[in-house]
């Protein structure tokens, strides 16, 4: 059985890996259906070698549709909920309109697969940093519960969108030009520059991606007792971000036991040369589907605490990939069941 599959903001960094991942993992679509906005509909885009043309999104784009992507702002995916719910589409939503809702499943697959399968229509993807931290923060707190976690982020453009991987690419060259350039899609001057994450900033000093990493982590893994604090900054890559971990644990956890946790964990490869300080980099994860992992260390001044170096593509596992593994064990894996139970009959 294939299905019908609409992707609402085809033509964004995220929409256009959405198209990439259903092609290169099989999913089964029967039919394609791209929406943006009406600034973006007439444009043409590919899947599976053939031409799509995308198409204004309106609230009856879900009729006769198995499955939404959604990967546009929070206010589109509010304003559009209910006509896709009530269309009997699910609807897997990678904006922070719905991670916090208690009725809404926050799913990373490898993490929490069984929350996916108790939605009710929709589906919400976590934020790239969330899930790139969880891939290797879950399997050492399966074996030892952790305490508490002290991350910094390194994020790249892709985080904010197309227009800011532009922004980079232009104001580099401006820069190594020696021609003026102003920002416009970042508030600040990126080539060459780093700054505090530019989500906004809330009364109590953090701003809104370093706390959505606090409590989607402590959601997904349904555990309050883990506590997180982030300092999230934005820096000049285009498309993969890094993450330095520091995990405090209820107990001791060897440097040796983490490796070996690690190495089986799902979607997480460990990458390093301690020879030759090769270590995780972004040019490795770029376009990969693998969270990698290194530099693991005991932190030499506190007990039962390690520091981690977490690297992943934003655009895959971050976002798009994440996504579409949500709708496989929904729909895909739904499928396969029916056909189990059926071959028993």
């Amino acid at each position: 059985m294939g299905f019908n599959v609409c992707i609402v903001g085809a033509t964004g960094a995220v929409g256009v890996e959405f198209i990439k991942v259903l092609e290169r993992r099989n999913f089964p679509v029967d039919k394609l259906l791209l929406l943006a906005s009406k600034r973006s509909a007439g444009t043409t885009l590919q899947f599976r070698g053939k031409d799509h043309v995308v198409q204004e999104l309106t609230h009856d784009s879900f009729k006769s549709q198995h499955l939404a992507l959604f990967s546009a702002s929070g206010k589109v995916s509010r304003d559009y909920r209910d006509s896709c719910v009530k269309a009997g589409c699910l609807m897997v939503d990678n904006s922070s309109a719905f991670r916090m809702d208690p009725e809404v499943p926050l799913v990373v697959p490898e993490v929490n697969p069984d929350a996916a399968k108790a939605h009710k229509g929709v589906i919400a993807n976590p934020n790239c940093t969330t899930i790139i931290a969880l891939l290797a923060l879950y399997p050492l707190h399966r074996a030892v519960p952790i305490r508490r976690v002290v991350a910094a982020t390194y994020q790249a453009a892709s985080g904010a969108g197309h227009a800011a991987m532009e922004e980079l690419q232009d104001s580099t060259r401006a820069w190594l030009d020696g021609k003026p350039f102003t920002p416009k899609a970042l508030p600040h001057p990126y080539a060459f520059n780093l700054f505090p994450h530019n989500s906004p900033m809330t009364d109590n000093g953090y701003c809104e991606e370093e706390l959505k990493m606090a409590r989607e982590s402590v959601k997904i893994m349904a555990d309050p007792s883990v506590r997180i604090t982030a300092t999230c900054v934005r820096v000049p890559v285009l498309r993969t971000h890094a993450e330095a971990l520091n995990i405090e644990f209820a107990a001791p956890m060897p440097v040796a036991r983490a490796y070996e946790l690690l190495r089986k964990a799902p979607g997480v490869t460990v990458l390093e040369d301690r020879a030759r300080n090769r270590w995780p980099m972004p040019i490795d994860a770029a376009g990969e589907d693998d969270v990698f992992v290194g530099r693991v260390r005991q932190d030499l001044t506190l007990p039962n605490t390690l520091d981690v170096w977490v690297v992943g593509d934003q655009l895959l596992k971050g976002a798009a990939l994440n996504a579409i593994q949500c709708a496989e064990l929904v729909l895909v894996g739904a499928v396969a069941r029916n056909k189990v139970a059926a071959a028993k009959a």
